[in-house]
């Protein structure tokens, strides 16, 4: 089942319309972010709207490529993914809605093909005992970068689809162009796992 019809089944009026222009391949959503920083509701955190952006082959730019120590200490390198969908969720544990979401993003990971699909986290906050721990305590069976300091994963993906909000997900296609943008929480499975197999199929 292609994202569209999945969209028009499983989503509200509100995300069905989202969906919609991301369809049409417009990249940009009108964005509530500054609305909530400056409201200063003290929740520590950005959230986004659920809007899904999905860009066709010819919308997708320039590959990207990062790197970064993991939670555990090793280092992570999307050039060793090269060839493979890659998605990549933006997180820290003190995210409501990255709680709620860690669930759904370790379904569909343990779902897939290691040979096919990479999953990789980015925390943008928190010190590797904080992230690991979260990692235990969610079941969340891919690595995560430790993204405080540097800032580098953050950076390389601050083009025309930046990960505005906590939590962020992004999947890049087999050449590591960025295929699809999930801002805010992931609120079904069956969309990241829908938005993995229309790129798997491009290449079938």
């Amino acid at each position: 089942m292609r994202l569209d019809t999945l969209l028009r089944r499983y989503s509200t009026a509100g995300m069905a319309l989202a969906a919609a222009s991301a369809l049409l391949l417009t990249g940009c959503a009108s964005d509530p972010l500054a609305d909530q920083f400056r409201e200063g509701s003290g929740k520590n955190y950005i959230a986004g709207d659920g809007t899904i952006s999905v860009y066709a082959e010819g919308q997708r730019g320039e590959p990207i490529t990062f790197d970064g120590e993991t939670t555990g200490g090793a280092r992570f390198d999307s050039a060793d993914a090269s060839g493979k969908v890659q998605v990549v969720n933006f997180w820290y544990a003190g995210c409501a809605p990255c709680r709620v979401e860690a669930p759904i993003l370790e379904q569909v990971h343990a779902e897939q093909d290691p040979g096919e699909v990479s999953f990789v986290g980015v925390n943008v906050r928190d010190q590797a005992g904080t992230a690991a721990s979260f990692e235990e305590a969610y079941g969340v069976g891919y690595p995560s970068i430790l993204d405080v300091e540097s800032g580098t994963a953050q950076l390389a993906f601050a083009g025309p689809v930046p990960p505005a909000a906590v939590p962020t997900t992004i999947v890049l296609d087999q050449e590591g162009r960025v295929a699809a943008r999930v801002l805010g929480q992931l609120e079904e499975a069956s969309i990241l796992s829908t938005i993995i197999d229309d790129l798997l199929a491009e290449q079938a």
